[in-house]
């Protein structure tokens, strides 16, 4: 984990109250935006009970923590966006269902061929995506599901270059002829 990714978590550990979410909460970082979310406590349920009316009252629950926390998470996330020049999306797991309250949708730039456009198209055309930029978004989101475990090993030894970048020579400076 990066300095600066630790330093955005620490800030909102010491910040979200402790009474919002079973267990630790989950802070990610890219580019443009900080998503905060967590578990919430299951509904209580006698074992027996429909996995519809589960998925319904875990619903429930999870449109209930948004709206009573409204107001302390636009204002955290007002402090932590002047601070860290990101906006700030919130989130929420309970059971099975999990919801993203206000997750930012940024266009990517992108050069595509003849034949990787083709790939979009017959998407949108067979009804699977509305555009080629959901249809873009659907392709990223199974290379990301199918692919996984290499995307985290791909992501370690990032961590690990960015680390040896910086117990190495700095970068882009004058340097000492011998």
């Amino acid at each position: 984990m990066t300095e600066f990714v630790e330093q955005v978590r620490e800030w909102f550990v010491e910040r979200v109250p402790q009474d919002w979410f079973v267990g630790e909460i989950d802070v990610q970082v890219d580019r443009e935006e900080i998503l905060v979310s967590g578990e919430l406590e299951p509904p209580d349920l006698p074992k027996k009970t429909a996995a519809g009316v589960r998925a319904s009252a875990a619903s429930a629950r999870l449109d209930r923590f948004r709206d009573a926390t409204r107001q302390e998470r636009q204002s955290l996330s007002k402090d932590a966006e002047l601070l860290f020049n990101r906006k700030v999306s919130w989130g929420a797991a309970c059971g099975d269902e999990h919801k993203v309250f206000n997750q930012l949708s940024v266009p990517v730039m992108t050069r595509l061929r003849m034949s990787e456009r083709a790939v979009l198209d017959t998407l949108v055309d067979a009804s699977v995506a509305r555009s080629r930029s959901d249809a873009l978004a659907w392709c990223v989101r199974l290379v990301g599901a199918n692919q996984a475990r290499w995307i985290t090993e791909l992501r370690d030894a990032l961590v690990h270059v960015e680390k040896v970048r910086q117990d190495g020579p700095p970068l882009g400076g004058a340097t000492e002829q011998p």
